[in-house]
């Protein structure tokens, strides 16, 4: 491992820390630059992994071409396929002229697929091809073009989980992840969380010429000691957050306490029992919202497999095992029927309602920024994109 040509990148890209994992996920960046292969960068959602992509591009043979960044899942799905091959005029309603996707305008140089798991199954088939034999096909086009990329990948999605699931083709995963590098969790890297809450505590008392704010001993061990869902990025808003709310600038234990979110809970997990009543109400609703949306998505994932299993026949119309061919198939009684039909009479809300309450009150407490809102929801902004045209929320 070269240390002093791993400390200039850190120095450049403004990454701090010593942990061991993540050293060896910058040595590795390094060593692979001047190949000419595809690389797969996982982790989990703001740990840093946009940074290595831009290392590579910019130790390799390409440094001197261009780099595009793409975020995959905040791309409608109608739309994917025009942004990365383009489309021809009139390929599709709206497409008034022809344009260039990122394939052609990166064309020699390199092209970072962030998301790259939230894609669909049709979109995957097409980047298959282009990393096989670098030629693709236009929206709307019949003739072949050809583009000379390296693509970097990174993904937050347990990719054998999504394999298994047929939610991601095995044969890309593959081709992508020749080369996988593996940025580590905050909350795996001990010391470098305080180094980092350090760095960003500094940032602000230069940006606004004010008193950096400190940890005391007890608030160093409690900041190691947290969970940090939402990793380095949930940690300098906390750092940014303290910094300018706070007149004491020795952190306490007690006040940082206040800044961090109660560790996440399970949905059947009650809540604290020193909560007023309404607050009571309130969180029991968002717990039954959130496990209402989660079997929603489980429909939908079912029905996309059927789907792919037979995409010719409707999902309705589609045979499924029957009692008299399978003994552990589900079987229905007549009191099983009887409730369904009660709840269905029911004035309860649909499963659509209690969706589209939820991902209103989720886009309200995220003052309306949608991947905040999609992160919390547990789905891909994409995803979060599609509901609200669906439900027409402003």
């Amino acid at each position: 491992m070269d240390e002093k040509r791993i400390k200039q990148v850190k120095l450049k890209y403004g990454i701090v820390g010593n942990n061991e994992a993540l050293l060896r996920a910058l040595d590795l960046s390094l060593r692979i630059a001047p190949v000419d292969l595809s690389v797969l960068i996982t982790g989990e959602n703001g740990v840093g992994k946009e940074n290595f992509p831009r290392i590579i591009h910019d130790h390799s043979q390409r440094k001197t071409k261009k780099y595009f960044a793409v975020n995959c899942g905040a791309i409608p799905e109608g739309t994917i396929d025009s942004e990365l091959f383009g489309h021809e005029k009139g390929a599709f309603t709206g497409a008034i002229e022809k344009r260039e996707g990122y394939f052609s305008v990166a064309d020699g140089g390199t092209l970072f697929l962030d998301e790259v798991g939230e894609l669909p199954l049709p979109t995957q088939a097409r980047l298959l091809r282009v990393l096989e034999t670098g030629e693709f096909i236009p929206v709307g086009a019949s003739q072949v073009k050809k583009t000379n990329v390296r693509i970097v990948a990174a993904t937050n999605v347990n990719m054998q989980e999504a394999i298994r699931r047929g939610k991601f083709r095995e044969d890309l995963y593959y081709r992508l992840g020749g080369i996988t590098i593996n940025v580590p969790a905050l909350r795996e890297r001990g010391d470098d969380i305080v180094l980092l809450f350090r760095k960003f505590a500094l940032d602000m008392a230069e940006r606004y010429n004010m008193p950096a704010v400190r940890l005391s001993d007890e608030a160093a061990v409690l900041l190691k000691t947290y969970s940090w869902p939402g990793n380095v990025r949930q940690l300098k808003h906390i750092a940014e957050t303290i910094s300018v709310t706070q007149d004491e600038r020795e952190v306490s234990a007690a006040t940082l306490r206040e800044f961090l979110p109660t560790e996440k809970r399970s949905h059947t997990q009650v809540v604290a029992s020193e909560q007023s009543a309404s607050g009571r109400y309130d969180q029991e609703r968002e717990i039954i919202f959130k496990i209402l949306f989660a079997l929603q998505r489980d429909v939908e994932q079912l029905k996309e497999t059927l789907q792919a299993l037979s995409p010719d026949a409707p999902v309705s119309a589609r045979a499924l095992p029957s009692p008299a061919s399978n003994t552990s198939a589900i079987r229905f009684n007549d009191a099983d029927v009887a409730d369904a039909e009660e709840i269905k009479d029911s004035n309860q809300p649909t499963i659509e309602e209690v969706t589209e309450e939820l991902i209103r009150d989720s886009l309200r407490r995220n003052h309306g920024k949608r991947r905040a809102a999609a992160e919390e929801l547990g789905i891909s902004e994409r995803t979060l994109y599609r509901k609200i045209n669906e439900y027409g929320i402003e």
